[in-house]
């Protein structure tokens, strides 16, 4: 790709001048980056990660209703992405489900392998995966859902909102934060990096979907899409390395300058050794550093080189972005122009009640003993109307009545539960 021999900057590796910037101002660096696997733990409200039945999935996104799709599908990635809310009495947050088509994990064991991997992470730069489903033929994934949508749609479809300066250099920050802890905790590969897997929080912070930490299927291309934002050495021979992460990390920095989805070899071809205003997105009309986005376009140069070899790591993409935080107090809901948050205070917990409590553990035994103590009676005495005006059916109901709370008296909870199930039916 003649892009990446641009003589713009045959950079084998990143400059003294960009990465010394970084490893120079370790003083600098503010509470957004510490070094380490476990330095930038998750939100202490994520939850364990979990094995969901299809019949939660199911009644979370209304049955996989179209009204709840956030992602639409296509012939290349046709697994689609649901808004869904879990029905669960003490869990009921909104979630971000992925349903797999039904070809695309035929072993179990494997997906259910490769989902348990990616929940292990927890970070807040990630859209953490909280659990899977892999009941019969249905593949699913759980994660976190980020309601205030993607850096694809803040860019390329919202031209009135746009993304200040200031932000854009926290989203990069922020992604490389997320890829150095990924690689770090042994999952370097990263497939299909592009604008619409970086997502806003209900903070408007930016994380790194862990949807494309799995592929889309078993056997399945790796990138789905446009060949001119695949790294070369994909094109050549399909592999997918830890330095294709960084070739498209830096097709995201383009992004970010841009505010358009231009190919690597055009953003290049079109600066030539210009000025960088030339690549500029033009809703920033002059708003930001330019000393601040030439060395983000040339960072984005040295990521896109055709060697994989002369690519930085992310531990050095890291280093010379965090310089770049100057408004670090400043909470991104306020930069991304969205309302803040309110924290709803939790409601304080009553004291169950005695049968409140057995019922909340399902203690059948407890449940008996209270209500042989309330003075619970059947129905004997309530039942001297003339039977010979009542259909059949009443009678059975009665009868059936009469079984469940003579199987109660005697402890008997399954034929207990029998009759009465047979009441609920008829009834």
């Amino acid at each position: 790709m003649g892009c990446c021999q641009s003589s713009l900057l045959k950079l084998k590796k990143p400059s003294a001048d960009v990465i010394g910037r970084g490893e120079h101002s370790l003083d600098r660096k503010n509470h957004h980056h510490q070094n380490g696997v476990d330095s930038s733990p998750a939100d202490e409200f994520v939850p364990p990660f979990l094995e969901f039945s299809f019949a939660d999935l199911k009644a979370a996104t209304n049955n996989f209703s179209i009204d709840h799709i956030v992602s639409e599908s296509s012939d290349k990635s046709p697994n689609v992405v649901y808004k869904g809310r879990l029905q669960k009495e003490n869990n009921q947050r909104f979630v971000a489900v992925k349903k797999f088509t039904k070809a695309a994990w035929p072993d179990h064991q494997q997906f259910a392998d490769e989902a348990s991997g990616v929940g292990k992470l927890r970070n807040k730069r990630l859209a953490n995966l909280i659990g899977y489903c892999c009941e019969g033929d249905e593949r699913l994934l759980v994660a976190e859902y980020m309601p205030n949508c993607t850096l694809a749609k803040h860019l390329f479809h919202w031209e009135k909102q746009t993304i200040e300066w200031a932000m854009r250099l926290r989203v990069a920050l922020y992604i490389a934060e997320a890829l150095e802890y990924c690689s770090q905790a042994e999952r370097p590969l990263y497939h299909d990096l592009n604008a619409v897997r970086v997502l806003f929080d209900e903070n408007g912070d930016p994380r790194l979907s862990c949807f494309g930490l799995m592929k889309n299927s078993m056997d399945g291309k790796s990138y789905s899409t446009n060949l001119a934002y695949t790294p070369p050495e994909y094109l050549r021979d399909g592999t997918v390395i830890a330095e294709s992460v960084i070739y498209s990390f830096g097709t995201i920095l383009l992004d970010l300058l841009s505010g358009k989805h231009v190919p690597p070899n055009q953003a290049l071809d079109m600066i030539g050794g210009k000025n960088i205003t030339l690549l500029m997105d033009s809703h920033l009309d002059g708003k930001f550093s330019t000393e601040e986005a030439t060395l983000v376009f040339e960072l984005s140069s040295q990521c896109l080189q055709y060697e994989p070899r002369d690519r930085p790591s992310i531990k050095e993409l890291v280093a010379a972005l965090v310089p770049l935080q100057n408004k670090s107090d400043t909470p991104s809901y306020e930069m991304l122009g969205i309302p803040k948050r309110e924290e709803i205070p939790l409601a304080p917990q009553e004291p169950l009640s005695p049968m409140g409590d057995a019922c909340s553990r399902v203690d059948l035994t407890a449940i008996h003993q209270l209500l042989l103590v309330s003075h619970y009676k059947d129905d004997d005495g309530s039942c001297e109307l003339s039977f010979q005006e009542w259909t059949q059916q009443i009678r059975d109901m009665l009868e059936a009545r009469k079984r469940g709370d003579m199987a109660f008296r005697d402890k008997d909870f399954k034929g207990a539960i029998d009759g009465y199930t047979t009441v609920s039916y008829n009834s």
